[in-house]
This record gives structure tokens, C-alpha cells and sequence, in this order.
């Protein structure tokens, strides 16, 4: 079969190599659609592993089942989480699913930029979805990017009534974006460095768009009648959001970190004042099979104008070029790989 198999960002080589085989338990799942994340183009973290074929947005369709397997059927249609938590360690039953040692280790063979890819029994068993009638592939490469933003506004206690900050509107900023509206959220300010991002901020209904390179605590003060930010978002890895992000956040609000910076970068925070000022600060990674099946239902209900997000179709053959616009943050928003180019 057919692979993207990446190397760096600037070299993702189309190669042959066998179709898995599976065994007892296990699933073949042809990808009709799959989505190029931005940590797929972390090159600081992705590089080490290669070569390696990349990818863990997928939606495909079941082509065979493994002995005794149950509640599927070739011709199914399914979205497959790559990582998987055991749900019975010490971690797990204290709702910290993603930190589970499990999950870390847990994958789909080999990675979803491929013709077709082997499901482990323990992701049949708790990472298999099937796709509501209707759902379209690309519609299900959303599902996990959309539940780890669920876990992470969970986690971070999102509520009505609010001022939110989202400091990065790629992909992730724009789903925030979407399901704090959804939420009751009325009041949300969103930057970026890209006009591009920022007038699709602005469409999907940012109360206002700004540039990164603002004053962004007195741009917030300025739209939140002279306050700050109750919820703070960072979907950047871009060191300065992080600075902004603290010095952004009001009075008993919240600093949630959802992107994450190169290692070894640390963080000054100001203890005293976090600590008299009652503000959170805390991490978001991942999700669990609970928010999947939020994620899927919100979808179905068409939350989500997933069209619009959707910059770039690509065939199997042109995921180099997928990674370099990614990469490259520029006038690209969600880029679709297609396998079998529909």
C-alpha cells in the first residue's frame, strides 16, 4: 500500500510499503480521510521519530475484521482514536484519562497518512466510533481536535457569562472559538499574526480580532469595559502568548494552556500576584472516550461549520505539500489528506 512517510517538514516521500495484516481481535480500516495536525508539523518533536508515518485525524471504513470481533461489520464507517487509556489505573479513575500510561503508548499501525491501517484490539475496544449517518469522512477528521477542546473548556470550567481570550487562531483557537458560542459564551476576543485567521475568526463570531502584536491586556481591557479576560486560551506555541496570557487574565480567572512551547522554555509566573489575586493556571492535553463521543454529537448537530474550516483536499501523493502549508501558517486552515481522493 501507499504511505506519506515523513522525514522533516520539507520532506514527506510517498513510498510502498505491506498492507497490515491483522489478527484476532483486531480491525483493517481503509482512510478515506485524514487531517494534518498541527503537532504533526512540530518539527522539534516529530523529527526524532523519523521515519515514521504520521497522522491520527482519521475517518475510514472498515474492510476486515479480526476473530471475534463484535458490534462491527466490514463496509462500517468509523472514526479511530490513535491513543487509547486502560480506564482502571490510579489515573484514570481520577478523570486524568490523558495522563494515563496507556494512552501514551497506544497507536494505530501505522499512522493515518496511509491507504489503509491496522486497529490494535485495544482501540477496537475503546477507540472505535461509528460515524452518525450523514457524517461526512472529512466531518470526521474533526472529531478528535474538537474533543480535546472539549476536555480542555471542561477542565477550565467554561460557563456563561464569561470574557474569553483565545491567543491563536489556528484550528484549535477556532474550534474554542465555536464551542464557547455554543456554551453561551457572548464575549470573546481572539488574536492572531495572520489577517487570515483573523477574518475567519471574526466570521465564526469573535466579538473582536486582533492583532498578536497589539497591546493585548488593553486591547481586552478596551473590549471588556475596562477588565480582563475571566478565561485565557493559548493555541500557540509562540512564547510571547504565554506572556500575554498571564498578563491578560482577570481576578479569579484561568489561564488555560493548550498548546504547548519547544523544551526546555520556561515560564516566569508571578506567584504573589496569582496567589492574592486567586488566578489558575493549567494544562490541557488530549482527551478521553467521553469527550469523543461529545465531540461526535456536537458534529452530527452541525455545531460546527466544519466546510468552511476545511482550506485544502489533498490526495495522498501531495501531503508534502499539505505539511509545508500547515507549516507555514498561512492562508490554510484545516488540510484534509484523501487516500483515495474522495
Amino acid at each position: 500500500m501507499r504511505v506519506a512517510m515523513y522525514y522533516s517538514n520539507r520532506d514527506v516521500r510517498l513510498q510502498e510499503i505491506p498492507t497490515p495484516r491483522i489478527g484476532p481481535g483486531e480491525l483493517l480500516v481503509k482512510v478515506r480521510a485524514s487531517g494534518i495536525c498541527g503537532s504533526d508539523v512540530l518539527e522539534w518533536y516529530r523529527i526524532k521519530q523519523a521515519p515514521r508515518v504520521l497522522g491520527h485525524e482519521i475517518a475510514g471504513e472498515i474492510v476486515e475484521l479480526g476473530e471475534g470481533v463484535k458490534g462491527y461489520r466490514v463496509g462500517d464507517r468509523v472514526f479511530v482514536s490513535h491513543h487509547v487509556p486502560c480506564n482502571t489505573c490510579h489515573y484514570c479513575l481520577n478523570d486524568n484519562h490523558t495522563v494515563c500510561e496507556t494512552l501514551h503508548t497506544t497507536n494505530y499501525d501505522p499512522g493515518g497518512f496511509a491507504e489503509f491501517i491496522r486497529i490494535p484490539r485495544i482501540n477496537v475496544d475503546r477507540g472505535t466510533f461509528l460515524l452518525p449517518a450523514g457524517m461526512s469522512y472529512e466531518a470526521g477528521v474533526f472529531i478528535e481536535p474538537l474533543a480535546c477542546v472539549v476536555r480542555g473548556q471542561r477542565k477550565a470550567g467554561v460557563r456563561q457569562g464569561q470574557t474569553l481570550l483565545i491567543l491563536g487562531a489556528g484550528l484549535s483557537g477556532l474550534l474554542h472559538l465555536v464551542l464557547a458560542k455554543v456554551s453561551g459564551i457572548t464575549r470573546i476576543v481572539a488574536t492572531d499574526v495572520n489577517e487570515f485567521r483573523l477574518e475567519l475568526a471574526r466570521r465564526f463570531g469573535a466579538t473582536a480580532a486582533v492583532s498578536a502584536r497589539d497591546d493585548i491586556p488593553a486591547r481586552v481591557k478596551e473590549i471588556n469595559q475596562g477588565r480582563p479576560a475571566d478565561l485565557v486560551i493559548v493555541c500557540t506555541g509562540a512564547f510571547p502568548a504565554f506572556e500575554q496570557a498571564l498578563e491578560s487574565v482577570d481576578r479569579g480567572g484561568t489561564v488555560l494552556c493548550f498548546a504547548t512551547t519547544e523544551p526546555g522554555v520556561d515560564l516566569p509566573v508571578p506567584i504573589n500576584a496569582f496567589w492574592r489575586n486567586g488566578v489558575t493556571l493549567l494544562p490541557s492535553y488530549a482527551c478521553n472516550p467521553a469527550e469523543i463521543r461529545i465531540a461526535i454529537e456536537l458534529i452530527r448537530a452541525g455545531k460546527f461549520p466544519i466546510a468552511e474550516m476545511i482550506t485544502h483536499r489533498l490526495p495522498l501523493e501531495e501531503t508534502g505539500q499539505g505539511f509545508q502549508l500547515v507549516a507555514a501558517a498561512g492562508d490554510s486552515m484545516k488540510v484534509v489528506i484523501q487516500p483515495f481522493g474522495d
